[in-house]
């Protein structure tokens, strides 16, 4: 029986790639995973997978704050050696973030082959720092091998949940009608920046006859003052890939999971990095994505600024006012998505597992 630690934790960008693998398994394989505490983790991860938790934080900070993270990180990796030591385990897959140290330090003290999934388009600094020392780097966009020097890289593409993949309805809350369906995402956590942006918008985008579904995060639940039958707020949802689907435009951060998502889906997007992203690796995301012309890339600014308002004019404004000729806009972006998206990522990981081990 294969013995697998996966370490992914805190956002949903590490979290459901890895359970995209974790649910493509073998039912044979012996699975257990390594998070956080009071992270995403502790909520998403199915019971079948036994969770382990142990304290880890990024290297970003500077001055003392930087020492307790490296002081915790010398802490940690002992005790994952232990744990993988105690289970038995086969070999370690890994999402990057904060969790992947630890795990790739105390799988090489142990002599345990790890596979890395670099999902973004500019590589995150465990990738850069301890990729050569895994057996595999996998990553979701070709343009990262040039940035991976020393490492043995393969393209797989980023996995997605398998509800991505299988043709889904509209949920029975989504408003109804011929107007345009537009969804607003800023991901697992929300994005207070984005939202501030979209909310003095959404009057125009109803009296034009458009449908909006906004999921605002838990991080700013704070809801509009309109009430209108084609306008519903929500702080999640579980049917993100029916949203996706079914959207003629979605306005969503740039983190690689959700251009994953997109991708698959073969929906346009206005892109909306999210500025203070580890080495702005969220524009380096829309901008793989902004090529292939899947998508338009809007930077974040003050609510009062036109420059989200006139790119969904430029993408809609014909269709809207019942011009046929924006419906190949939107036909063209769409393309583009489809031309970003590799499919059958979980199974070229699953594969990759298998033969290392």
């Amino acid at each position: 029986m294969p013995r697998l630690l996966i370490a992914a934790s805190g956002t949903g960008g590490h979290l459901f790639p890895a359970l995209a693998v974790a649910e493509s398994l073998p039912s044979h394989w012996k699975v257990s995973w390594l998070g956080v505490p009071d992270r995403l983790e502790t909520q998403l991860i199915p019971s079948e997978y036994q969770l382990f938790l142990v304290r880890a934080g990024g290297l970003q900070a500077h001055g003392f704050k930087r020492l307790l993270q490296l002081l915790q990180l010398l802490f940690s990796t002992p005790r994952v050696r232990s744990l993988l030591i105690d289970l038995d385990i086969d070999a370690v897959f890994t999402t990057g973030g904060y969790i992947a140290a630890p795990a790739i330090l105390a799988a090489i003290w142990c002599g345990l082959p790890v596979v890395l999934h670099e999902s973004n388009a500019c590589p995150g600094k465990v990738t850069r720092l301890l990729g050569r020392f895994c057996k595999i780097v996998a990553i979701g966009f070709p343009s990262t091998a040039t940035s991976l020097s020393g490492c043995n890289s393969v393209l797989t593409g980023t996995p997605v949940r398998p509800s991505f993949l299988i043709p889904q309805g509209l949920p029975s809350w989504v408003p109804c009608g011929p107007g345009p369906l537009i969804v607003v995402v800023g991901g697992s956590q929300g994005a207070v920046g984005l939202n501030r942006m979209v909310r003095p918008i959404v009057p125009s985008l109803l009296k034009a006859g458009c449908r909006v579904v906004h999921l605002t995060g838990e991080n700013d639940s704070q809801l509009t003052q309109i009430s209108h039958p084609n306008l519903v707020e929500r702080i999640f949802s579980d049917e993100i890939a029916s949203l996706l689907q079914h959207a003629a435009l979605v306005i969503s951060r740039a983190g690689a999971g959700a251009i994953s998502e997109l991708a698959v889906c073969g929906t346009p997007a206005i892109l909306v990095p999210y500025p203070q992203s580890t080495d702005q690796h969220q524009d380096a995301n829309a901008l793989r994505a902004a090529e292939l012309g899947a998508a338009v890339i809007v930077h974040q600014h003050a609510p009062a600024h036109r420059a989200l308002r006139d790119a969904i004019w430029r993408i809609l404004g014909n269709y809207l006012v019942g011009n046929d000729e924006n419906f190949d806009v939107l036909l063209e972006m769409k393309k583009g998505m489809e031309r970003l998206a590799i499919l059958g990522s979980e199974e070229k990981l699953v594969d990759i597992l298998n033969k290392i081990i």
